[in-house]
């Protein structure tokens, strides 16, 4: 017979509790080491690797997997978790930390699809299903941060999913967006000028909480964005995944996720 533990549905996210890696380990005894999960009763559909930019977050680390693990597994998905770290306190690289987290998943595993979240967003629904679509799929939709709403029609921030298809089409995303803002906006437009649109979950699915932090440090507003942007089309055939450069500094192997640590270089 089978098990399938149901989906919930709406689901009550907290930040209020301390939580513990342990405690976290010990409520996913199913998983494999580096965050991996199988369902046993099925095959799953796809193969999705969760890609982390990180640093210095590792409070937000624990609810996020806290969190999500169950969620996963309840939506008999086979993944895998990155936890791609940036080495060192240079300006933080967050889309250059994503090209390396497909990057390197894919070095381990053949997966197909790729869902690359910021590690404060909690979806608030676990029909919210965290894979890949026919168009690259914006995950978190009605934050709590923009009261429940799109902050504006090509917002494709926070948390999103995309083919291994999709991504290699757009060239995968910027390298050159150092500190904070612009590259979002800038993967938004490789994926239209590719004549490719955005799907979205409806905004009761889509709800998530982010957890309250201040911005972190060596990550304050990149000024050349807005020029950055404005050049999507002539940048994205030589700026992407063919041009990514940088060095594993180290691999760490947890019970919850694989943690790569990177040297992304500097601006």
């Amino acid at each position: 017979m089978l098990t399938f533990t149901p989906l919930l549905g709406p689901l009550r996210v907290e930040f209020s509790d301390p939580v513990t890696l342990d405690q976290v380990r010990t409520e996913n005894s199913a998983l494999q080491p580096g965050g991996r999960f199988k369902p046993t009763e099925c095959i799953a559909q796809q193969k999705v690797a969760l890609i982390i930019p990180f640093r210095h977050r590792d409070e937000h680390l624990k609810y996020w997997l806290y969190y999500l693990h169950p969620i996963l597994q309840r939506q008999q998905l086979d993944y895998g978790i990155y936890v791609i770290n940036q080495d060192g306190e240079d300006t933080f690289n967050r889309a250059k930390l994503l090209n390396i987290g497909y990057a390197e998943a894919l070095k381990e595993y053949d997966y197909d699809c790729f869902v690359f979240s910021d590690v404060d967003l909690i979806p608030m629904d676990d029909r919210n299903f965290y894979k890949c679509y026919n168009k690259p799929r914006h995950l978190s939709v009605s934050m709590d941060k923009f009261g429940f709403r799109l902050p504006y029609t090509q917002y494709f921030g926070g948390v999103s999913s995309l083919s291994k298809e999709q991504y290699l089409k757009i060239n995968g995303f910027p390298n050159n967006y150092w500190g904070w803002g612009g590259e979002d906006d800038d993967i938004f437009n490789r994926v239209t000028s590719k004549g490719m649109s955005i799907s979205r979950p409806d905004g009761i699915i889509g709800k998530c909480r982010m957890i309250r932090h201040e911005r972190d440090k060596q990550n304050d507003p990149n000024p050349q964005r807005f020029d950055r942007i404005a050049h999507t089309r002539e940048t994205m055939a030589s700026d992407g995944i063919n041009s990514l450069t940088y060095n594993v500094v180290k691999i760490e192997k947890d019970q919850l996720f694989t943690k790569i640590t990177v040297d992304v270089g500097k601006p």
